[in-house]
């Protein structure tokens, strides 16, 4: 028999499954960062093809959503009418392969742990395009939020012993293009109530995203492998990233069903953290004390407006049970009223 204060079983397991979320998220999020960085970085691998990599982690998604979709039937499709795959999802695919060529790009020129560091802009991008869009309304307080966050990048920049201009505008670009997606699926797909799993995001989303990129690709990366005729695709380098990049899609998915937006903040920032300490002890990049001063500053930045932003929504749903709890007593008292003045008429008519 279990003493008193002991966890259930059904609390430890549900525990134990929270942390395999984590890790696993972690685990494979680190890794295709780095594997990335790897593999296109001039002094690791050297093979500077950021969108080649990019459509071979898209088409490679592709084939196993459809896979598992119409083949083999494991997940059902969303049915989804062409219409709206035109107007809301194609959007959103064009925003997230600009997203994911621009971040790809950065590795080239930038460290793995200031690339970290940049990407605590995001907030200060979604904001953004949430008051530019109308999503959002403005608040003094929250734009002093975002300034205190910048400060704090700008003081990590100013710190970074490896700047390179062009890396850095092409990290913020990614920065934008994240964020305006972000917003954009709040705007063309949860307003109407459509909800995409991890497999059917990437069945509908990868292949506008191959296809929207095969554009820039031969115009810009094509001509250089045609001419690089004895390079041979290493299909186990290659094979082994887009096989952590689709499984980092299912982590994002299970960790973002199954856990709470605040563990996933958490852990995000422990994931930050790792990567910047892989960086300097493991390749070596240079991490300043004044990069550390920097991203502290944004990262305390980034973690208040987290917790504005979740009280807000818990605020949110209070109103909503106090709405929900005020018309439930107002039907109840409209059915107690009826059956006052049913009584009445069967005594009058008695």
């Amino acid at each position: 028999m279990a003493k008193p204060g002991w966890l259930s079983a059904a609390v430890l397991k549900q525990i134990i499954l929270s942390y395999t979320y984590v890790v696993t998220w972690m685990t494979l999020s680190c890794g295709v960062i780095l594997y990335n960085k790897y593999i296109l970085d001039r002094n690791m691998y050297n093979w500077p093809y950021p969108i080649t990599l990019t459509m071979i982690h898209m088409a490679f998604c592709s084939a196993l959503a459809f896979l598992i979709i119409r083949i083999l039937g494991r997940v059902p499709s969303a049915n989804m009418p062409l219409s709206i795959y035109l107007r809301s999802v194609v959007p959103i695919g064009v925003l997230y392969a600009l997203s994911l060529w621009a971040s790809n790009s950065a590795y080239i020129y930038l460290s793995v742990s200031f690339i970290q560091m940049l990407k605590a802009l995001t907030p200060v991008a979604v904001y953004s395009w949430g008051i530019l869009l109308k999503k959002d309304p403005f608040k003094p307080s929250v734009m002093l939020n975002m300034v205190a966050i910048s400060v704090g990048v700008a003081i990590a920049a100013y710190g970074e012993a490896k700047f390179d201009v062009l890396g850095v505008v092409i990290q913020l670009c990614a920065v934008l293009f994240e964020a305006a997606r972000l917003v954009i699926i709040e705007v063309l797909l949860k307003s109407k109530g459509i909800t995409l799993n991890a497999i059917t995001t990437l069945y509908y989303v990868a292949p506008s995203c191959l296809l929207f990129l095969s554009i820039p690709w031969f115009i810009m990366e094509y001509p250089a492998l045609r001419e690089a005729s004895s390079w041979n695709p290493d299909l186990f380098t290659f094979g082994t990233n887009a096989v952590w990049a689709f499984g980092l899609n299912l982590a994002v998915f299970l960790i973002v069903s199954n856990l709470s937006a605040l563990t996933m903040n958490v852990a995000g920032v422990v994931k930050d953290w790792i990567l910047i300490g892989i960086s300097w002890s493991v390749i070596k990049d240079r991490v300043t004390p004044v990069n550390l001063m920097g991203y502290v500053v944004a990262l305390l930045g980034v973690l208040y407006y987290q917790r504005a932003k979740l009280q807000a929504m818990k605020a949110v749903d209070k109103e909503k049970e106090g709405e929900g709890d005020v018309e439930g007593g107002r039907l109840l008292e409209e059915e107690e009223e009826d059956r006052g003045s049913l009584d009445k008429k069967h005594q009058l008519e008695g």
